[in-house]
């Protein structure tokens, strides 16, 4: 169960830790030594980081879902330990059962063999063979998989399909409930639409899986035909598309609610952040600020102590610091640089020639 819940868990740290990584490692690739980095709130590194989030949330979905495959296909099931397909009949899954039990027969062991491991494996098939020549148990397992074992005082397919609205009708009860709770406070706004739509779709087509007495055709004329011609990956029962549906569905849930406020215009992601200024944090930037100022305001006191009760002293020190502010700050501006040569300029183009020569001797 723990490990089933790893990559759910992950969502709530590992895209925001990756794209960290990623993009100090693409800074230390795109740009050269010397040159400065966008600093983290620089409009530059917005940009990249919203990209690059963008791409490990995607990237991470489809992750979570190849995940959830490779598990079905590690617990297997009993056509894949038979050798049939989903089709066979019984003649030809008796015939199986007892090749593979020619083999793998507890009495058939060698010394160097594990004998728990032997019966278990026996016993196994020998269930599988039970199950698939039952007509009522395979109907179950075919759309619910091995959990119909457990299932002991269920005897028909009515009872199988009773018992399964009693075990996953308050799963989707609760989600539904969940979902709509959520959107009302206002916690799932963007993607509302896609998210009832998706469920909406999934329990649509668990109940025709489930209540059909073949496979589903989107299982048998497209999935199936397509993973058996074109990859190694073993074609699908139902109880495994259903559960493949129920983990894609819920991670596409997970992942909408991070991508939704990336994919949001970047003015409407500004207006609603500014909106959503906690007043508590303006009051600490308001009380930081008071006492900046009256920290500010000792400080200059302190330093004008020497000068207290001496008039001559303070406007010495007030002329003092006006030229200071005239040198440095106004002569040293561009612009104002810029506009004093210009007035030279002129006035060296309207002198006579030989002022000109005068200054220019002058200057030699």
């Amino acid at each position: 169960m723990s490990a089933a819940l790893l990559p759910y868990i992950g969502w709530t740290f590992l895209p925001n830790l990756v794209t960290g990584w990623i993009q100090s490692i693409y800074y230390g690739f795109t740009i050269r030594a010397g040159d400065r980095k966008p600093q983290p709130g620089s409009p530059k590194y917005v940009k990249h980081r919203r990209r690059i989030l963008i791409t490990v949330i995607v990237a991470y979905l489809l992750y979570t879902i190849y995940e959830a495959d490779y598990q079905l296909q590690r617990q297997g099931d009993f056509y894949q330990s038979l050798g049939v397909t989903h089709d066979a009949e019984e003649r030809n899954i008796k015939s199986r059962f007892r090749r593979l039990a020619a083999t793998h027969h507890p009495d058939k062991m060698s010394a160097t063999q594990n004998r728990e491991a032997v019966d278990a494996y026996f016993v196994h098939l020998k269930l599988a063979q039970d199950t698939l020549l039952n007509p009522t148990k395979r109907f179950a397992y075919d759309r619910f998989g091995a959990d119909v074992l457990n299932w002991q005082h269920c005897s028909s397919i009515r009872d199988y399909l009773l018992f399964a609205v009693r075990v996953y009708s308050p799963v989707y009860l609760g989600g539904a409930i969940m979902m709509v709770i959520l959107g009302v406070t206002g916690y799932l706004q963007w993607g509302r639409f896609w998210r009832y739509l998706f469920s909406v779709l999934l329990i649509l087509l668990e109940f025709y899986t489930v209540t059909r007495p073949y496979h589903p055709p989107l299982l048998t004329n497209a999935i199936n035909p397509f993973l058996v011609q074109l990859t190694t990956h073993p074609p699908l029962l139902p109880f495994q598309l259903l559960a493949l549906a129920r983990k894609t569905t819920l991670t596409f849930f997970i992942a909408l609610s991070q991508l939704g406020p990336l994919l949001q215009p970047p003015a409407a992601t500004a207006s609603s952040t500014s909106n959503n200024i906690d007043p508590q944090q303006l009051n600490r930037l308001e009380q930081n600020a008071q006492a900046n100022e009256v920290e500010t305001t000792r400080l200059l006191g302190l330093d004008l102590a020497p000068y207290a009760g001496d008039e001559q002293a303070v406007k010495d020190l007030r002329v003092k610091v006006k030229e200071w502010l005239v040198q440095n700050t106004i002569r040293n501006d561009p612009e104002v640089r810029d506009a004093m040569g210009k007035v030279m300029n002129r006035k060296r183009a309207g002198a006579p020639v030989g002022a000109k020569n005068l200054r220019s001797a002058g200057k030699l």
